[in-house]
């Protein structure tokens, strides 16, 4: 049986690289974009890669347009929730608007929670439903209290939150749902070398999705609420 699966701003970066890497390995990707041109774009040159794909119009931001991608997929395996956004550009926290806040929240935080309680009821129809959500180092209390650390001195205090919120939301599913066959997990990708953050990062975007295919094509997922990267556990 393929496993289908689900990315989140998948036309492009990290999700992009996701949709190519799962697709070879056999899995069938819906290709979630807010901008559903753009979306095509990226399922021609998957199927030109040899993957199998659709194109699904998905605003996380949007509550009709991610119902409206739910009813148009059958059945679920996987949900990546990878779309994100970082407006903050170096403010100072006593300076960051909550404008800028609201929209790392809406689209990192309560888009990401929309989009998985819409297609949870797809997900525990599956044998074995993973959901995977797209977090980052930059959201860990530990490491940010930590004045030796690089994220300490970080100043993106509005996307940082975001993705703290992301993490307790990860392990609070993950705890509803022991039991059950949905897994619930968070991945930081690292720096990753993209449009997405700025250019110029550490890590190529092949390192920055391993940590995630390897949850997404693990053959006996048992691991749930874990926040990890390529190199291991990551703190909280």
């Amino acid at each position: 049986m393929t496993i289908k699966t689900l990315i989140t701003g998948a036309d492009r970066g990290m999700g992009y690289e996701l949709a190519l890497e799962l697709g070879l390995k056999g899995q069938f990707i819906y290709v979630g974009s807010r901008n559903l041109a753009r979306g095509q774009a990226a399922v021609a040159q998957l199927e030109a890669a040899g993957v199998q794909a659709q194109a699904v119009q998905l605003d996380v931001t949007d509550h009709e347009s991610i119902v409206a991608a739910k009813m148009s997929i059958a059945n679920l395996d996987i949900l990546i929730n990878n779309a994100g956004i970082a407006v903050d550009h170096e403010t100072k926290p006593s300076e960051l608007s909550l404008d800028a806040i609201r929209q790392d929240f809406n689209v990192n935080y309560f888009g990401l929670i929309d989009v998985t309680q819409v297609f949870l009821p797809l997900l525990k129809a599956a044998p074995a439903g993973r959901i995977i959500n797209i977090s980052s180092a930059v959201g860990s209390l530990t490491l940010a209290s930590d004045a030796s650390t690089s994220i300490h001195k970080l100043q993106a205090s509005g996307y940082q939150a975001s993705k703290s919120a992301v993490n307790m939301f990860t392990i609070k599913l993950a705890a509803e749902l022991e039991g059950t066959p949905v897994t619930v997990n968070a991945v930081n990708p690292g720096w990753v070398d993209t449009s997405f953050g700025g250019g110029g990062g550490n890590r190529t975007v092949q390192v920055g999705v391993a940590r995630t295919v390897e949850l997404a094509t693990s053959d006996a997922l048992t691991d749930s609420g874990t926040f990890s990267d390529i190199d291991g556990i990551v703190p909280w």
